[in-house]
Parts: C-alpha cells; sequence; structure tokens
C-alpha cells in the first residue's frame, strides 16, 4: 500500500508541474537525437536540427509548445544507439526521437518505437526498413528503393545491358538488389555479376574482388557503397587501370551525395544519381547562414571537407514538421508515459507514450513547403522527389540531366566525361585482353564428319587445335570482328564415342555451367538450346533431309512398256476408251449400218472402234453429228496421251534414271523400316516426333557408315533412308552421287551457329561478322572442305517421273463432258420421236420393252432405199426398175402399215380391248420376212 501512495504521489507532483508549465505559457517537450557525431551525415544534421528549432520558433513564437532537443552520440555502435534510446525514452521521457541515420542502428530504435509508441523519424535509407512492419517508423528521407527506376533508365538510356553490381554486406547493401534487378529486368537488362564488399575491407580484398571484375566481359559497374568503403574501392580501380577508357561506373544516391567527403581524384568520369532538391532563395540563403555558423562552431575542421547535404536539409524539414505536429497536439494530452508496476526490464520501465499515437496521426497530416521542396509523409515514408544525374569531372561534380516521375530522363550527352577524359559513350563490354583470361571456346570432338570438325593439335605448340569447315568459319568470323580479336583456346568436348552418352545438347549446356565461354563447330540452333545460351545468325543452310538409294536401272525389264503411265492412269485410260466407243455406238446404232447387225458383231464393233482410235486405223463412217462431235474431241485426247507415253517410254529406254527407292515418309512408317541419323544429332528427336518407333532408329558416325546402311538395306540389318541436316546430306550426296539421291520434304531448322552465354555482348557483334563472312568469304571457305569427288557415269541424270491421272485430269474431265453431254442430247431427242409410247395405257415393262425395240429398229430406211434405188436405175432396164420400185412399194405399204402408232400401240403389243378381243393382230415379223426373201 505504501508503494502504491507513492506511486500516487509522484503523478500528483508531475501533473501539478504540467499544470503550472501551461499556465506560464509555454509547453517544453523533449525530443531526443540520436546521431553519429563523428561522422559527415551527424554533424550536418546537428547544425542543421539547432537551426530548424531557432528559426521555427523566432517565427512562431506565440506557440504555446517547443522542442527541447537531447542529443545523443551513437558512434558506429548498434547497441550504442539503441542504449542511448532507452535512456530517452525511460529516463528523459522523450515523445520522439530524430534518427539515428545508420540503417543497422535504425532497425533497433524502431522496434524500440514501436514498444513504447514515440515516433522515431530516421534518415535511414534502407528498404529492410518498412514502415509498414514498423508503425511508429517513419522516414524523412528517400527510400533507396526509389533510385532504382532512374538507374535503370540511365543504363537503358545508353542502351546498356549487361551490369555488375558492387554492395556492401549489410542490410544497407543486400536491400538494394531485389529493387534493381526488378527495374533492369523491365528494360530487358540483368545483373551479370554480383560483388559483395565487407563494411570495413582491406586493399587486398578489394584488390582480389577488381581483379575478378576486369577480367569479365561487362564494363558497366553500378556501386552501392557507404563513403567509407567507396573511397578504397574507387582507388584501387584506379591503381589496377579501371578507371580508364571502356569502363562505365555508376554510383547511388547516398554516395552521390556525399561525394564532399571523398577524395574524388580517383573517381574521375564517375556517373551517379541522387534526389534533385530545387534550387530557392531560401535554401540559398539557409546555406550560407549554416556555413557561417558551423565555421563559428567548428573553427578547426582539420582535413575533412563538411558541407551542407541532402541530409541536413531533410533533417531541417523533419524537424520542422514535427514541431508543427507538436503544435497542433498542443497540451490536450499530457506528455507522459504509462508505465507498469514493478517493471522487469528496461523496456518495461519505459512504457508507453499516450501522445504518441496522436503525434503519429499529426505528423502523417503534415504538408511542408520546406528547403528541400514539398515535404510530405505519406505512409510513413517521405515522398520521393525527382533525381538528378551528376558527372565527376576534375574537383567537382557537374549535373549533366535529370530523371523525373512522369517524363523520364533527359540527358547532355556532350557534357558527360568517361574514365579516361573520354566523350565516347562505353560500349558496356570488353573482351579481356589478357592471356591469363583467354576465351574457353568448346568444341564437339567425334570421328566420322571430319570435313566440319576434327580434333588436332599444332605441331608446333602442341596445343589443341580442331580443324575443318567450322572452325574455318570461326576463324575468318574473329578476324571480321570490329573489335580487335580476343585470345582464345580450344576445348574438346567427347561426343557419344561409346564410353558415355553425351549429345550436342549437353554441350551447349556446358556454357549455362559456365565451363566454356562458346562452342563452336556444327552445332545446330535450336529452340530448346536457346534457353540456356544465346546463338548468333546462322553460317550454314538449313534444314532437314532424306538420303535413299537409287533405283537399279531397269532399261531390260521385261514390262517396261507399262512404266510410263502410273496404274490410275492406265485404269482410267482404258475406261475412256470403252466409254467413247459405247457411247459412238448409242449414236450411230439407229442411223448407221455399220454398228448395227448380230449382238456379238456389235459389242465387237465398240471396242475396235474405241481402240482403233489409238493409232487412228477406224475407217468407219460417221453419220450423226453427235457423234462425230464426240469423236473429234476423243481423238485430241488420244493424241496427248499417245504423245505423252512415247516421250516418256522413249527417256526410259535412252536414259539412264537415277529415282528413289522411296519418295515419301510415309512409306516408310508404314511398311515399319529402318531409318538411320548422325549420332548424338537432334535429328533423333525430330523423328520420333514424327512417329516413328524407338526400335526402327539406327544411328551411325561417318558417311562410310551412312553408304554400309544404305547399300545393305533395312532388312539385311542396315536402313532404308537416312535423315540429316542439309550441310551432311550435301556432303554425303557429293561422295556417293551415282548410288543415292535426295528426296522428299525439307524440314526447316535454323542451320549451324554459334553459342554464346545469354545475354551476352559478344552475340550481335559475332552475328554481324558472321554476315560479313558469309558474303564474302564463305564460298571460298566451302570449296575448301566440299569438292565433289565424284561424276555421274554414261551421262546419268535425273528424268522426270512417270505419268500421272493429275496431269491429265482436265483433259480427261473435257472428253468426259463431251461424250455425256452428245449422249443426253440423243437421249433426248429419241425420248421426245417416241413420246406417244411413253403416254400410253401400257405397264413400265412394256413401255420400256417398246422403247427398247423401237431402238433397235434402223432410222431412216426410206431415205436408204431411195438413195439405192437412183443408184439401181442408172445401171439396170426400165423394166427391172419398174418391178423393184413396184415391189419397194409394196413393202413400204407393209413397213408402214406395221409401224408403231399411239392408235395401234395397243394391238401391237398384245393389249386388246374387250370390244376387239377377237380380232388377229397383223403379222409384222412375217411381212418382213417376206420382204427380205423377195430381194
Amino acid at each position: 500500500m505504501q508503494h502504491i501512495h507513492h506511486q500516487h504521489v509522484v503523478f500528483l507532483v508531475f501533473i501539478i508541474n504540467f499544470i503550472f508549465i501551461v499556465c506560464a505559457g509555454t509547453l517544453n517537450i523533449g525530443v531526443g537525437v540520436i546521431l553519429d557525431m563523428d561522422s559527415s551525415v551527424g554533424k550536418t544534421s546537428r547544425l542543421c536540427i539547432k537551426m530548424a528549432i531557432n528559426d521555427f520558433y523566432q517565427t512562431h513564437h506565440n506557440y504555446t509548445t517547443k522542442i527541447s532537443p537531447y542529443f545523443h552520440h551513437s558512434g558506429s555502435d548498434t547497441l550504442q544507439a539503441a542504449s542511448a534510446a532507452i535512456h530517452l525514452l525511460k529516463d528523459v521521457q522523450v515523445m520522439a526521437i530524430i534518427g539515428p541515420h545508420r540503417s543497422s542502428q535504425a532497425d533497433f530504435v524502431a522496434g524500440i518505437g514501436n514498444k513504447s509508441k514515440v515516433p522515431i523519424l530516421s534518415l535511414a535509407t534502407s528498404t529492410s526498413l518498412s514502415p509498414n512492419q514498423n508503425p511508429y517508423f517513419i522516414r524523412v528521407s528517400h527510400n533507396s528503393s526509389s533510385q532504382a527506376r532512374p538507374i535503370a533508365a540511365l543504363i537503358d538510356h545508353f542502351h546498356w545491358r549487361e551490369v555488375v553490381f558492387v554492395y556492401e554486406q549489410s542490410d544497407f547493401g543486400r536491400s538494394f538488389i531485389p529493387y534493381l534487378s526488378e527495374a533492369l529486368l523491365n528494360i530487358g537488362a540483368h545483373i551479370t555479376y554480383r560483388t559483395v564488399i565487407s563494411p570495413s575491407p582491406s586493399d587486398a580484398e578489394i584488390s582480389e574482388e577488381l581483379y575478378k571484375l576486369k577480367a569479365n566481359q561487362t564494363r558497366v559497374f553500378v556501386v552501392h557503397l557507404l563513403p567509407k568503403s567507396a573511397s578504397l574501392f574507387f582507388k584501387k580501380a584506379n591503381e589496377i587501370g579501371m578507371m580508364q577508357k571502356g569502363y562505365a561506373w555508376i554510383i547511388t544516391d547516398v554516395l552521390t551525395s556525399l561525394l564532399h567527403t571523398l577524395d574524388i581524384s580517383s573517381m574521375q568520369g564517375v556517373v551517379g544519381v541522387k534526389p534533385y532538391i530545387p534550387k530557392s532563395i531560401e535554401l540559398n540563403k539557409f546555406e550560407k547562414r549554416w556555413r557561417r555558423r558551423y565555421h563559428s562552431e567548428n573553427p578547426n575542421p582539420g582535413t575533412e571537407r563538411i558541407e551542407l547535404d541532402m541530409f541536413g536539409i531533410w533533417s531541417y524539414d523533419a524537424t520542422y514538421a514535427l514541431a508543427m505536429a507538436l503544435e497542433r497536439v498542443g497540451s490536450d494530452i499530457a506528455p507522459t508515459f504509462q508505465r507498469k508496476n514493478n517493471p522487469v526490464t528496461d523496456l518495461d520501465a519505459i512504457g508507453t507514450s499516450k501522445l504518441g499515437p496522436r503525434l503519429l496521426s499529426e505528423i502523417g497530416k503534415t504538408r511542408l513547403n520546406g528547403l528541400s521542396g514539398n515535404f510530405s509523409v505519406v505512409d510513413g515514408q517521405l515522398q520521393p522527389l525527382d533525381y538528378q544525374i551528376v558527372n565527376v569531372i576534375e574537383e567537382e561534380e557537374k549535373p549533366v540531366g535529370f530523371w523525373t516521375w512522369h517524363h523520364g530522363i533527359s540527358i547532355d550527352h556532350g557534357g558527360i566525361k568517361w574514365p579516361g577524359n573520354s566523350n565516347n559513350t562505353p560500349q558496356g563490354w570488353e573482351i579481356p585482353a589478357t592471356s591469363k583470361n583467354k576465351l574457353k571456346v568448346g568444341f564437339p570432338a567425334k570421328g566420322g564428319f571430319t570435313q566440319f570438325i576434327n580434333n588436332g593439335t599444332d605441331a608446333n605448340t602442341n596445343e589443341i587445335k580442331p580443324t575443318g569447315f567450322c572452325v574455318d568459319v570461326f576463324e575468318a568470323v574473329m578476324k571480321a570482328l570490329e573489335l580487335p580479336a580476343p585470345p582464345y583456346e580450344y576445348i574438346p568436348f567427347n561426343i557419344n564415342d561409346g564410353s558415355n552418352s553425351r549429345n550436342y545438347n549437353d554441350l551447349v549446356y556446358q556454357i549455362f555451367l559456365k565451363e566454356y565461354d562458346m562452342v563452336i563447330g556444327d552445332v545446330t540452333i535450336r529452340a530448346n538450346r536457346s534457353n540456356y545460351v544465346d546463338f548468333t545468325l546462322p553460317y550454314t543452310e538449313s534444314g532437314v533431309s532424306m538420303i535413299v538409294p537409287i533405283k537399279v536401272d531397269d532399261r531390260k525389264n521385261a514390262w517396261i512398256f507399262m512404266e510410263p503411265l502410273e496404274k490410275g492412269l492406265w485404269i482410267t485410260s482404258c475406261a475412256f476408251f470403252i466409254y467413247t466407243g459405247v457411247v459412238v455406238w448409242i449414236l450411230e446404232h439407229r442411223v448407221n449400218k455399220e454398228f448395227r447387225g448380230r449382238p456379238y458383231k456389235q459389242v465387237g464393233m465398240i471396242f475396235w472402234f474405241s481402240f482403233s482410235t489409238l493409232v487412228f486405223a477406224h475407217k468407219e463412217k460417221m453419220i450423226s453429228n453427235l457423234s462425230r462431235f464426240v469423236v473429234i474431241v476423243w481423238i485430241f485426247v488420244v493424241l496427248v496421251l499417245q504423245s505423252s507415253y512415247i516421250a516418256s517410254l522413249t527417256s526410259m529406254l535412252t536414259v539412264k534414271q537415277l529415282q528413289p527407292d522411296f519418295t515419301d515418309i510415309h512409306d516408310l512408317l508404314r511398311q515399319g523400316d529402318y531409318v538411320g541419323y548422325k549420332d548424338g544429332s537432334f535429328v533423333e528427336q525430330m523423328l520420333k516426333d514424327m512417329g516413328f518407333k524407338d526400335s526402327n532408329f539406327r544411328p551411325y558416325r561417318s558417311l562410310e557408315e551412312y553408304d554400309e546402311a544404305l547399300s545393305k538395306g533395312s532388312n539385311n540389318g542396315g536402313v532404308s533412308a537416312i535423315f540429316d541436316e542439309l550441310p551432311y546430306v550435301n556432303l554425303f550426296v557429293a561422295k556417293y552421287c551415282n548410288k543415292y539421291i535426295m528426296v522428299g520434304p525439307t524440314y526447316k531448322t535454323a542451320g549451324f551457329g554459334f553459342a554464346f552465354p545469354l545475354g551476352s555482348p559478344l552475340v550481335p557483334l559475332v552475328s554481324r561478322a558472321v554476315l560479313e563472312v558469309r558474303e564474302k568469304t564463305l564460298s571460298n571457305i566451302s570449296d575448301t572442305w566440299f569438292q565433289a569427288n565424284c561424276t555421274a557415269k554414261n551421262g546419268a541424270g535425273v528424268t522426270s517421273g512417270r505419268l500421272s491421272l493429275a496431269s491429265f485430269k482436265g483433259l480427261f474431265l473435257i472428253a468426259g463432258i463431251s461424250s455425256t453431254s452428245a449422249l443426253m442430247i440423243s437421249i433426248l431427242q429419241f425420248l421426245y420421236e417416241n413420246r406417244g409410247i411413253l403416254v400410253s395405257e401400257g405397264s413400265i415393262c412394256q413401255k420400256i420393252y417398246a422403247i427398247a425395240r423401237t431402238f433397235d429398229e434402223e432410222k431412216d430406211q426410206r431415205s436408204y432405199k431411195e438413195s439405192k434405188k437412183t443408184s439401181d436405175s442408172l445401171e439396170g432396164s426400165g423394166t427391172t426398175a419398174a418391178t423393184d420400185d413396184d415391189d419397194l412399194s409394196i413393202i413400204e405399204d407393209d413397213i408402214t402399215s406395221n409401224t408403231p402408232s399411239p392408235e395401234n400401240f395397243n394391238h401391237q403389243q398384245g393389249v386388246l380391248s374387250h370390244d376387239e378381243a377377237e380380232t388377229p393382230a397383223p403379222d409384222i415379223v412375217e411381212t418382213t420376212i417376206q420382204y427380205r426373201g423377195t430381194r
């Protein structure tokens, strides 16, 4: 009870004092300041905070609240900063803390501020400190992540695509990596290498890392270090020759803002980014006052150069904003802490601030047009400004451009001096020129296709020196580079040799594993390989084709006369011969005695007439105009067929045929034949995709093995066809031109190319050199390695294939339409002439029978007899003529009386009415026989 009574007494005394202070007119509120007073940022910020308090209350002398600052020196020790915060909160009972500016210290102090609900206004820029996770942490400087976009825009502006990131081994350095990586990814660039520097590096450590960077190809470096480490880093970089022409160095905002603290003699040509603080009259006046006061307080500053920087300006504006927020809170809430009874630890003894939550809210509402411009805190974060791009030239930093959130980047190219005092923008990469760091050039070591690439050694130096077409092309490309050719060494990679199962995909993957700097040889550009490497433009023709044996000469074949026409054409031709003969017979049967007679005679006439047109031996006279039209068209068709057949057969009998055994890949699939390919090639997978089974594959490793396999055939341990890329196919066919031929479609591929690591700056340069070599010297290289050593025997040549039905479809279409049209017209005419039969009362069978009998009867007999009578009268006597004439008249009467008509049709068919059932029908047959007997 006594202890509780004592606490009440203390609280009562505090309340009495608080009321007394309020009544007196001004409430002093304690604010702690934790800074590293030995650093430039600490010294500058300390003075700016003091000047901000003086300036604010001189301007606002009637305010009822006033900041009472309590400064503490944290040094570079995190625990010392945390201890200072605990002391200020527990013993002094400050309502806010400004600082610390080191990220590692701010992380500890922010945790204490969250627990005690006291706002922590820090200058720390590290992205590892998040106001979302620490609600009482207020960043009054720029978040370092906001500079990622300006840096990426700067890199993109100069068309660099690879950078090396140099950072400090701390939260300040590590936390920036993901933001920079993402920004670079958005512009198509990436970080190729990262170098980590310890917070207190030694000369040897920095030198070792710099030599690693120098051995790299990339020459664009982003440096994210604190001033102490950066000063030593650039000094060593200058010593080993990395501040020369061709290098590009970019420094981040913290280092750029504190350049005045460094010896920049070793940083000539460096480009940096920093937040842009617009110039103003107030800022100029304040800067002059700041210098005067700093020199008055530090009459002996020593060798260190201290100037007003952006951290000091932000400290000034943050203090101003805090004073305004405290005034708005006023005396509504007592500036005290609510504490626990019997605290166990110092953190428990601090308690929680009653004023803190309200003060935090008011700071977030504060909008200030300060020395840095528009100063406002949103969600615990100072809103970022635009960025300025500066260039270190001689003893000063020169503004050369800007980056704004709305308009992007703008740079004065002429104003930038790059390392080595160069006005030319570095290209961003360079091939290391030291013999110690030669390019490692991998190549496939295999036997067989030695014309393309073959392993070997130099007789003089005993070094590995491959030979072949691909090697000559590579060396020609190296000579054609725009830059001096880099030193390189060849490293063989064993392709499937029986003791391993490695293929070309494994060879290319070695680049991804950092085993090789590039790969040359007969390496085909493939989509799956481009996931791991970048290829140059191809230097050979592209495609995969099929090789098959040539058929044996069959000119002595007894059935060679059947070869000119394909089976379909033979069948179609025979069908049309018969069809045309039938059509002509139908058209001529009723009007032409040549096409009448006994049935077997008429069938023979049909075949005789149609096939006699093949040799134009038909002598039958056409009477019908329709049949004449049909025959004219058919004679033309026969003429074309005959001419084509004779030409093809002549070619087969006089010229040696180089025709393939197979022309279609589907024949191989259907028959299940074996096929071959080059061992280790991607063609195996390509054949699987086409539908071939693994059991039908046979790999080979040389041209001689190809020849042997194709000679044996699929049934004798060989293959029916070989599939390979066009360069190999052309080489093989050139060597065995009398035995094999390339057939079928060409399946497109991208050709041979040189492989490099993903994003390698060498790719566009080598590709341009490849184009130059292809235009100028590639044909000479090809002639050296691929001369044809085979000539066709006996004037062999490839002739056209057999005649197919497709070539004569139009011709047969015309003949078919002509014959069918004539046939239809004739049938319609006949039916029209005998329409009486069709409308009679007989059954369908009776009508068909009558139509058939009518069609079988000869038409126009009168005309025929009259012509015969005229002929006889000229040769015989008058009596004979008269007799014949009388007979003819009688017979004509008989024929006329018995000719079918609508009136007597029923009588002729034996279908009688009831009244006429007993009347006998005229004997037509008997009359006709009597006539023939008289003749």
